[in-house]
């Protein structure tokens, strides 16, 4: 498994932080989903997160972990309009199923790109996770 999407997982509840114009903006999302390797995040087209991400695509996420651990992921979101993909984001158990169908105009997803993920301890230095 992508130990990206691992991470997330692990941590069950993560905050995915954009920018409008000069305003951070940050909330909570539980939804990931590996496919082709990748991590994937979604959303749906008529939210301010999806045309935030439009105009800026940088975004950094956050999740505390068990232990006093945490990570900070460093990505840019790209846009994947394929229904495979959209298709796997729902069979996740993560998966947004109940939401969004395949097909329904408005189920959006998007892989990380160009990824730092770091886990953080207050007893350890930092690791840099792999995908």
């Amino acid at each position: 498994m992508n130990h990206i999407v691992e991470e997330l997982k692990n941590v069950k509840v993560f905050y995915v932080a954009t920018v409008e114009g000069d305003q951070p903006r940050v909330r909570p999302f539980s939804s990931v989903a590996e496919f082709e390797g990748k991590a994937y995040l979604c959303t749906n087209n008529t939210k301010e997160i999806y045309r935030q991400i439009t105009a800026n695509p940088k975004v950094e996420i956050s999740g505390m972990g068990k232990g006093g651990t945490w990570i900070r992921v460093t990505a840019k979101l790209v846009r994947d309009d394929r229904d495979e993909a959209r298709a796997a984001m729902l069979a996740d158990p993560t998966g947004p199923s109940n939401l969004y169908k395949v097909g329904d105009g408005i189920f959006e997803v998007f892989y990380l790109d160009d990824v730092v993920c770091t886990k953080y301890s207050f007893t350890a230095d930092p690791l840099v996770i792999e995908e």
